[in-house]
Parts: C-alpha cells; structure tokens; sequence
C-alpha cells in the first residue's frame, strides 16, 4: 500500500512541477510583451493559462484521489496536504503572469512602462522566472536546503520592489496617475509571484521533514 501511495505522490509532484515550468514561461514571455508592448506574445501567454487550469484540475484530482483511495496517515497526510497547498500556489503564479500579460495587452499599442522603469522589471522578471525553476527543482529533489534557498531570490525582488516606490515618488515623475497606477499593480504582481514560489519551498520543507523552516534552523 505504501509504495502505491509513493508512486502516485511522485506522480503528483511530476505534475506540479510541470505547472512551475509554465509559470515560470508565461511569466517570461508576459514580462517580453510587457518590456515590448507586443502584443502577439501577450494574447499567446493568455490564451495559454487554459493549460495551467487543466493541469490544476488534474493535480487536485489525484490529490483527492489520494485522500479517499489510499487514507494517509501522519507524513503521507502531511505530504498530500502540502501538495494541495502547492497546487493552490503554483496556479495562483500562473494567474500573476496571466495579469502582467493583460497589462500590456491593455496599454498596446503604447508600452505600459516608462524607460526610468524598466530596468526594473526586467531583472524582476528574470527573477521571478529563477524562482519558478528553483521551485520546480525543489519539488523533483525534495531537498529542504535548495528549498530554504528561494528565500535569498525572494528577498532581491523585494529589494526591488521598494525601489520602484522611490521613482514612483520622485518629485520629477512626469508620466502621470495612469501609469503610476500600472507600475504600482505590476511590481505587486511581481512580488506576490515571488512570495509564492518562497510558499512552495516551505511546503516543500514541511513535506519532507514535518518542519517548518525556522523550526530546521532553530
């Protein structure tokens, strides 16, 4: 019966990180149509999320499947638990890149982004695309170590994301309330990705040793 269960739960982390790899893609691809106000790869990242709802879909089926087929008790509970947390973070990632991809489908033809910003949002996103793979590793590996590691990145896109803040309110901001507006949205998406990502590692944790990881640490 254990070993079953083992297998489906292998099968289960196969399928989240797979839903991480796209994440981190559409996150790639609406942080390229948002720097290029091209609209082509935004429709495509949007389009596309209906493959993370299906890949949720079935990741929540076979968790359940687990529940009711295979009664885990202590850490098989635990782990199936926090694979359902984690399908919940994944999609919502996918969801943050699908935001960013609308941003630039809506201000197109105009870019959504003033140059003084866009520096920013380019290193954001290639963060936030190293945190979905580190995520995605985490998950294969089962290594509470690399899965502390999305901290560090974590904390780079937060760094960042108060610097936005200090051109927001610079007093020479000439590009008006609208594009404040849309700076302030899309840094948060950003960010709430990252801290998404740093949610999965903690599960992550907790799967493999029924810790937190300041209980690890302690």
């Amino acid at each position: 019966m254990r070993t079953a269960y083992q297998e489906q739960l292998h099968s289960l982390n196969v399928i989240l990180g797979e839903m991480c790899d796209l994440a981190g893609s559409a996150m790639s691809r609406a942080t390229q149509s948002l720097l290029q106000a091209d609209l082509a790869i935004a429709e495509d990242v949007i389009s596309e999320n209906e493959r993370m709802n299906d890949l949720t879909g079935r990741a929540e089926e076979q968790a359940f499947g687990l529940l009711a087929l295979q009664a885990p008790v202590a850490g098989d509970l635990r782990g199936v638990v926090s694979a359902l947390q984690i399908v919940a973070d994944v999609d919502r990632m996918g969801a943050l890149a699908l935001h960013v991809a609308k941003v630039a489908r809506r201000r197109h033809p105009a870019k959504a982004l003033p140059e003084e910003v866009a520096g920013y949002f380019a290193e954001m996103g290639r963060l936030a695309v190293q945190l979905a793979e580190n995520a995605r590793e985490a998950l294969d590996t089962q290594d509470p170590a690399s899965a502390i590691r999305l901290e560090e990145d974590d904390d780079a896109m937060d760094d960042l994301h108060r610097h936005l803040f200090t051109v927001l309110m610079d007093r020479d901001w000439k590009h008006g309330v609208a594009a404040a507006v849309d700076i302030t949205l899309l840094g948060r998406y950003y960010e709430r990705f990252a801290d998404h990502a740093v949610l999965i590692g903690r599960r992550v944790v907790f799967q493999a040793t029924g810790k937190t990881p300041e209980q690890l640490n302690a």
